[in-house]
């Protein structure tokens, strides 16, 4: 029977171009975060309409994700991340040429972030198609490295180029290179390989709508969306307003460009550290708890730190242990939810992790009248410690099958 399933060195050249894409959306939904001061000068408007750039991403999420996922299920990934790679690549260059004109540069943003599910929501199915089961919390966190890289060079590259040239040249820098990703994918990528990755049986999916039901049946799942809600939240809004978080205690866009790439190296290690641990001990809820509990001293640091050195080293705690969660969350999503598609379990992850826009929100609602955000970061501390008890909901797949 070993003869009917094999392993496909094509498979790693696949991954390869997925996380490239994963890379360049990043870029371009974070690259305003780091120079909200001088983008709301060059723009004419407020810090809260130049952060309206990334939450609009989070946004447009919310009523895409589930008809994304549905595409992503029926007509398999190739096909819906090739029409958001396509998205991606226009309105990433249609953006760099808006120029200064405010308007435009926001109509082109939502164009991108139209994009965006297409290529979040097939993260766990292209490990599925490809890779063996054992291998795909691995996968999945390789392409959560790309989308962390690509994170961190929006954030550390463009203040460094805005010395040098304007907020349109970089732009469309991006753009360009957003495009050239989206032809090599479609070039590429390839639905399947030759024969299943995996024995017979293991690759079986319900149907979409079959698949939504069920997952919902599933309780460990909700806690799954619980968590994944908390994590990206915290994730989104510091990113977002990573440069505003800081400015109050005299750093300047360098050092929250410096500040961003730290969490997302420290998000890059975790991300390949942490589930390549659960996949080999096959164990999903102890990686979760280390993840939420340890990423606490990191945002403590984050939140009062004064003195560069502990902020940064603060930075790359938090996103190493913040960043790892989600990988394995998703795994742990497929594996429970089975035979749900790994479109539609990691669709609803996503979705519910973009919901958390309204924390983003919240962040700069609770400033305090001296610009400070650490209310909203004390906040963020209380929903980690929250977190805990939903992990603990979310025993392994072995202990759920297990006859009581």
């Amino acid at each position: 029977m070993t003869s009917q399933y094999k392993l496909y060195p094509y498979r790693w050249v696949v991954l390869a171009v997925f996380m490239f894409i994963n890379l360049t959306i990043q870029i371009l939904w974070i690259s305003y975060a780091p120079i909200t001061g001088p983008a709301a000068q060059f723009y004419g408007v407020t810090d809260l309409q130049i952060g309206l750039f990334a939450m609009s991403f989070m946004i447009a999420f919310i009523p895409l994700s589930i008809p994304v996922s549905w595409i992503i299920d029926t007509y398999g990934f190739r096909i819906a991340v090739g029409i958001g790679v396509i998205l991606m690549g226009i309105f990433g260059i249609l953006r760099g040429l808006a120029g200064a004109n405010y308007t435009l540069v926001l109509w082109s943003t939502f164009g991108l972030a139209a994009s965006q599910p297409f290529l979040l929501n097939a993260w766990t199915k292209v490990p599925a198609n490809w890779f063996a089961i054992e291998e795909r919390a691995t996968a999945v966190g390789i392409v959560t490295l790309g989308n962390l890289i690509g994170t961190a060079l929006g954030m550390v590259l463009t203040p460094i180029l805005l010395e040098s040239m304007t907020i349109p040249t970089i732009q469309l820098i991006y753009g360009s290179i957003a495009a050239f990703s989206a032809v090599l994918f479609l070039i590429f990528a390839r639905e399947t390989p030759p024969t299943p990755p995996c024995p017979p049986g293991g690759e079986v999916r319900a149907l979409m709508l079959d698949g939504l039901k069920h997952s919902f049946t599933v309780k460990p799942f909700w806690f799954t969306l619980l968590v994944s809600f908390i994590g990206l939240g915290i994730f989104n809004g510091i990113t977002t307003w990573i440069e505003n978080i800081i400015r109050p205690r005299g750093f300047t866009p360098t050092d929250a460009g410096t500040l961003g790439a730290l969490m997302i190296v420290g998000g890059v290690i975790g991300a390949v550290v942490m589930p390549a641990l659960s996949d080999k001990q096959h164990k999903r809820q102890l990686y979760l708890y280390i993840a939420f509990f340890g990423a606490i001293p990191g945002l403590v640091g984050l939140t009062y730190a004064t003195n560069a050195t502990l902020l940064f080293v603060s930075a790359f705690f938090l996103g190493f242990f913040l960043t790892s969660a989600m990988p394995i969350a998703m795994q742990y999503a497929a594996e429970v939810t089975q035979p749900t598609p790994e479109g539609t379990s990691n669709g609803l992850i996503q979705l519910f992790g973009q919901g958390a826009v309204v924390f983003v929100y919240i962040m700069e609602a609770l400033k305090s009248a001296d610009g400070s955000f650490t209310p909203a970061l004390l906040l963020a501390i209380g929903l980690l410690l929250v977190s805990g008890f939903f992990v603990s909901q979310m025993k392994d797949l072995k202990e759920l099958s297990t006859p009581k």
